[in-house]
């Protein structure tokens, strides 16, 4: 059975559907901190190809962020869609989806742990990898 998720950024001038997740990760490097704005982002996965944007704003801004992956945003009011990597991978902020209660957005792993600041980690104990 085909899952279709639905989501968008703040002012809803980029807004997408996407089916079948692949997986949802949380990572606390220094790229995704900036990006996101937090400590610690939570991403669900895509192939690309299952991705479409479908609000007035089309495809999202791209920020080229490291040597295989762009950060997506929406031009007009900032907010931070996603990464788009140079694989055929789409990964979306969970905080973006219209309905993401459901535990396929609880995290299967984390990256970079390591770069957690020290307060965060006695908020979010490190797990093991």
């Amino acid at each position: 059975m085909e899952l279709t998720l639905s989501g968008g950024c703040l002012c809803g001038f980029i807004r997408f559907t996407a089916i079948n997740p692949a997986s949802s990760h949380s990572c606390s490097c220094d790229i995704c901190q900036k990006h996101s704005g937090c400590q610690t982002a939570v991403w669900l996965e895509f192939n690309s190809a299952d991705v479409k944007w479908t609000g007035e704003g089309g495809t999202p801004s791209l920020f080229r962020s490291s040597t295989t992956s762009s950060r997506a945003f929406c031009a007009r009011c900032g907010s931070s869609v996603g990464a788009i990597d140079d694989t055929p991978v789409t990964a979306l902020l969970s905080g973006i989806f219209d309905h993401n209660e459901c535990a396929m957005f609880s995290p299967q792993s984390h990256s970079f742990q390591d770069m957690k600041p020290e307060w965060w980690r006695k908020i979010m104990p490190d797990t093991a990898q």
